[in-house]
């Protein structure tokens, strides 16, 4: 590792990258197969380019190319073991790219007699489809790790054990055929809608993000932060903040953001007096919350279009308010602490000039144009190739952000090989929503988890916190070493149900985005929940810290994402689901006041040291204030004002006291 003064090497993050992000763990190599993978990831970019600018072909032909294009390339930068030789292709790797091209070239090639079939499948097609489904088990292991390849291969083994399962999990089962044939040959399974939004939707957005990351925003992205934050009390811990939540809106990995990011502001946030589990933390809790920064949310809000059933626009103001409470929390609590330690800002000599800041202003203006087009109604492959289109333009503005043709290139094959372990983990991911929708499965385990809470609860009001609560450890557990893709559509698929079987019993019913967006942000957190917290492993790597330590205190920093999903579940107005301009400005003025309170209680330190009776009341306190309500709020305000005044008269008391003694002492 570099110096600890100095951003890590690239080599540096490289390696940090490769231990705890399977989707970076790739070969470096040379000569023919080097050129064989330039062409392929260029070639895959400008065939969606082409489909998103001139039409799709059909679902089976768009979707089983862009699957084939996948496997192929990642058949040839992944290795079979982490471990396994990075220098060259293995022999038989070569093999299953020439297999998924046949498999994945099938559907294009006998497309007319494959869709006048009706029944059941011929033996030649149960070859192709299993070799599919083997192809896309091993590639996803390779690509995204093992969590969701272990899920997808127990649910088909319950798929087709069905009859033999206990109790409420017995269902009629399903027969080889008939797992194959719908897992490959219908839309409802491996070709399913996950697939679909990751050949049209997510894969353009991935592109604009390559060529934003061409014009060099991720560093202005650290000026910008710096110059807006770097001055104020415990400086590098927001600039961490502010920058982690700005490269969020284009990266879709919480470990990728914390290494990219957090080699940086780390080791600044360390030389300003932060302990290294602290620092790391700072860094892990920010990066994970750029998965729910609205626009683009880490790429699961264009799936949750597809899951959740509504307009891209209810996603992103629905994410607004939890997002701003999420980082308004971590800026809080880093602000205490560095009240509490006596540490300072940055020097003004280590701040770079508002002028040279200003002069690069325009980078951010594809950023607000495609939120500009979403909102206006523009579809979203449209509204992702007009964004590519304006980074391009913007970037002529100056010649250190220029893209140049050799820039164009590298965006289109870097877009496309941060799209393998998407589509890897889509095509993964289908599988497992198959079994459920052949199964019933969802519905079986809401209902169970619903049927549990109630003999545990003795009135409807614990049944329903307790569903929640059981959801909420499910969706962590699930989310675990999972990309944000296939971490949203695993959750939304086996514990949303849960939620949603609740509403048989409630008179107002839970709206169905929130339901999803609940399981989406405990889902999240699993990157920062020890003691699966590869975002903290990955902040560890360079604070030098302790990785349970730092997932601990990243749990803390990130305490909001830990409370307000069940806000917004019981009261929806915090999503601004059928809410007027004004209550949504008093419930974000009270939320946030309410997360002044929990960071002091979390902190243990205000305007002077909490104790932990007041840590108690003021957590509980911020609890009354975030929860939207007339009484609540009302009790939480009291409170509030009761707390905050005695931090003045206690601290004014003990100041005079202490000036008494200096006194006597000088006497």
């Amino acid at each position: 590792m570099s110096d600890s003064k100095n951003q890590l090497t690239e080599s540096e993050q490289e390696k940090l990258l490769q231990k705890y992000d399977t989707e970076s763990n790739t070969r470096s190599l040379g000569g023919i197969a080097a050129k064989v993978v330039f062409f392929g990831l260029l070639a895959f970019s400008l065939f969606q380019l082409y489909t998103g600018a001139f039409g799709q072909y059909t679902a089976y032909i768009q979707r089983t190319v862009h699957l084939g294009f996948a496997m192929s390339l990642i058949f040839l930068l992944f290795p079979a073991r982490k471990k396994g030789n990075k220098r060259k292709v293995a022999w038989y790797d070569y093999i299953l790219v020439l297999l998924s091209i046949i498999v994945c070239g099938y559907w294009p090639v006998f497309y007319d007699s494959l869709v006048r079939n009706i029944g059941g499948i011929s033996d030649i097609q149960m070859i192709i489809g299993g070799l599919a489904i083997l192809l896309v088990l091993e590639a996803t292991r390779r690509a995204v790790g093992l969590p969701i390849t272990i899920i997808a291969i127990i649910f088909m083994v319950y798929a087709l054990f069905g009859p033999y399962m206990p109790g409420m999990l017995a269902h009629r089962g399903l027969s080889l055929q008939q797992l194959i044939g719908s897992m490959f040959f219908t839309t409802e399974g491996i070709l399913g809608t996950p697939l679909q939004v990751s050949s049209t939707y997510i894969f353009l957005f991935l592109l604009f993000g390559a060529f934003l990351v061409q014009t060099g925003v991720g560093n202005y992205f650290n000026d910008l932060a710096i110059s807006l934050a770097g001055r104020r009390t415990g400086g590098p811990a927001k600039v961490a903040i502010f920058s982690s939540a700005l490269n969020g809106t284009i990266s879709g990995s919480s470990v990728a953001n914390t290494v990219t990011t957090g080699s940086y502001t780390i080791p600044m946030m360390k030389r300003l007096g932060y302990k290294p589990n602290f620092a790391g933390a700072v860094e892990a809790a920010s990066s994970t919350g750029g998965q729910i920064m609205p626009p683009i949310m880490g790429a699961a809000a264009f799936l949750m279009i597809e899951f959740a059933g509504v307009g891209y626009w209810e996603i992103a103001k629905a994410a607004t308010i939890p997002a701003i409470l999420y980082f308004s929390g971590i800026w809080i609590m880093t602000h205490l602490e560095a009240k509490r330690l006596g540490l300072h800002g940055l020097p003004k000599e280590d701040i770079p000039s508002k002028k040279s800041v200003l002069k690069k202003i325009h980078l951010l203006l594809p950023i607000l144009a495609i939120v500009f087009l979403l909102f206006q109604g523009f579809s979203i492959e449209r509204t992702a190739l007009y964004g590519i289109g304006i980074t391009i333009l913007v970037s002529l503005f100056r010649k250190d952000t220029r893209i140049t043709p050799s820039k164009f290139v590298l965006a289109l094959t870097s877009g496309a090989r941060t799209a393998l372990g998407v589509a890897a983990a889509t095509a993964c991911a289908g599988i497992i929503v198959g079994v459920v929708t052949k199964t019933g499965l969802g519905l079986k385990m809401g209902n169970g988890l619903v049927s549990m809470a109630g003999a545990l609860a003795n009135s409807l009001e614990a049944q329903v916190l307790l569903t929640l609560f059981f959801t909420m450890v499910a969706s962590i557990i699930l989310g675990m070493g999972s990309p944000t893709t296939a971490n949203y559509i695993i959750t939304s698929t086996i514990a949303l149900p849960a939620i949603l079987a609740l509403n048989d019993q409630l008179e107002v019913a839970i709206p169905v985005l929130a339901g999803h967006m609940f399981v989406f942000y405990f889902g999240i957190v699993a990157d920062i929940t020890p003691p699966v917290a590869l975002a903290a492993f990955a902040a560890t790597g360079i604070s030098g810290g302790e990785p349970i330590r730092t997932g601990v205190n990243a749990s803390k920093l990130a305490i909001a994402a830990f409370i307000i999903p069940y806000m917004f579940v019981l009261q929806p107005q915090l999503l601004m689901i059928d809410t007027t301009a004004l209550e949504v400005s008093w419930i974000l003025v009270t939320a946030i006041a309410g997360m002044m309170a929990i960071g002091a209680g979390m902190i243990g330190f205000w305007y002077r040291k909490v104790h932990w009776i007041e840590r108690i009341l003021t957590v509980a306190t911020g609890l009354f204030l975030i929860y939207p309500g007339g009484n609540s709020d009302i009790i939480g305000f009291v409170a509030f004002g009761i707390l905050l005044s005695l931090q003045f008269v206690i601290k004014g008391s003990k100041g005079s006291s202490e000036k008494v003694e200096a006194a006597e002492k000088s006497i």
